[in-house]
């Protein structure tokens, strides 16, 4: 885990969610190892409820080739910590969505990233304009520790719902809970309401456990 200093912001300070201090620096947090980069059998698929029923996957090259846009955005990590003003540089959900359009009644989404780790969203959360498959940070590529080739983020919600190492995304007309909402973490994550722990989760906030 990287070190770095946390300083208070003033409370009335509108940048900050309930319970977060700024950070200065970006710790490295994850579970379980870093993978390693096979850029010749990298892929990044689709498939679940896609309207034409059929996967669609890019290759390295072509997922780059994607459209791309600069968000500029806050990261706040359930953990407590928040980095205010990131640029993030990557592919926009949205450009999947149109890529491979999902079928009549989907409602979420999984994203799965490499060891099978992975994230439920609200396909709205999903579809959000700032939500990115992040491939650089600031301007500079991410490294492996933070995520290299892609990550994504969902600025909105609690850092976990954007995976590291992202490989696929599945589109579901149901809800299932993702790894980290079946170990006690709740299944909306809005840091604005403070949504950290599933025993915080009231009717229609998630399917149930």
């Amino acid at each position: 885990m990287g070190q770095s200093e946390q300083e208070p912001l003033p409370p009335s300070d509108p940048r900050l969610p309930p319970g977060q201090r700024l950070q200065r620096g970006w710790p490295v947090l994850h579970y379980g190892p870093v993978p390693r980069f096979k850029p010749l059998t990298w892929d990044f698929q689709v498939f679940g409820a896609t309207a034409s029923a059929e996967k669609h996957s890019w290759d390295f090259t072509g997922f780059h080739a994607l459209p791309r846009v600069t968000v500029q955005a806050d990261f706040h990590c359930v953990t407590r910590f928040s980095m205010l003003g990131n640029d993030w540089t990557g592919v926009p959900a949205s450009a999947v969505l149109e890529q491979v359009p999902p079928a009549p009644g989907v409602t979420h989404v999984m994203v799965w990233a490499e060891y099978g780790y992975s994230a439920n969203l609200r396909l709205e959360d999903f579809a959000d304009p700032r939500t990115v498959f992040a491939t650089h940070h600031n301007g500079e590529p991410l490294t492996v520790e933070h995520g290299f080739p892609v990550r994504l983020v969902v600025p909105h919600l609690y850092a976990w719902k954007g995976p590291k190492w992202v490989r696929a995304v599945e589109y579901m007309r149901a809800d299932r809970r993702g790894f980290w909402e079946e170990r006690g973490y709740h299944n909306r994550a809005d840091p604005w309401a403070e949504k950290r722990f599933s025993y915080q989760e009231e009717p229609g906030d998630g399917p149930l456990r």
